[in-house]
């Protein structure tokens, strides 16, 4: 039986191409691509095509081991592996020069981080962040962040106060003796 293909199908099909181009040349671009899980979204956010265009063609290429996908609270995340990385560059007939944003290094500037040097107003004192470690002695009294005996003590028990844990109060024990 012969099936004879229409003008339409012929577009259609070309116009998939297309779309696939657009996202094949994107994802070599960045290195990476974003996707709502929203197949009814008329448009993806960055590539000019429907969003189940891009979220299909990602799937087909997690499938052959080219990219690597992470979901995550209704997204998709795409990330090029170095075999996408060889066949969206054989695909795009792209040279071996031509790399992924996410492949090219930052250049670091060699001075250090600004306060590295000294150079700002505030005190340093050893030990880090909160003074020196060890048995708090500096505090005065020795004890660990006592309040000074002057102060009035705010919201807390008096200093004579022991509690006592009497049996039968908590859970599941019955009533009080």
């Amino acid at each position: 039986m012969y099936v004879s293909h229409s003008h339409q199908d012929t577009q259609s099909s070309m116009e998939a191409d297309a779309d696939r181009k657009k996202i094949h040349e994107y994802l070599f671009r960045e290195g990476v691509l974003v996707a709502k899980k929203d197949f009814n979204l008329p448009k993806h956010n960055e590539i000019d095509t429907k969003n189940l265009y891009v979220v299909k063609a990602c799937q087909s290429l997690t499938s052959r081991g080219y990219l690597k996908t992470q979901f995550s609270w209704q997204w998709y995340y795409y990330t090029l592996t170095p075999e996408g990385l060889d066949y969206l560059r054989e695909w795009l007939h792209t040279p071996a020069e031509i790399v992924p944003a996410t492949h090219i290094k930052q250049q670091r500037s060699h001075a250090p981080p600004k306060g590295m040097m000294g150079g700002d107003e505030r005190e340093r004192r050893p030990g880090g962040r909160g003074g020196p470690r060890g048995d708090r002695g500096d505090r005065g009294d020795g004890g660990y962040r006592r309040r000074d005996m002057g102060d009035a003590k705010e919201g807390g028990a008096p200093g004579e106060f022991t509690p006592s844990f009497r049996g039968g109060f908590g859970r599941g024990r019955g009533a009080p003796p």
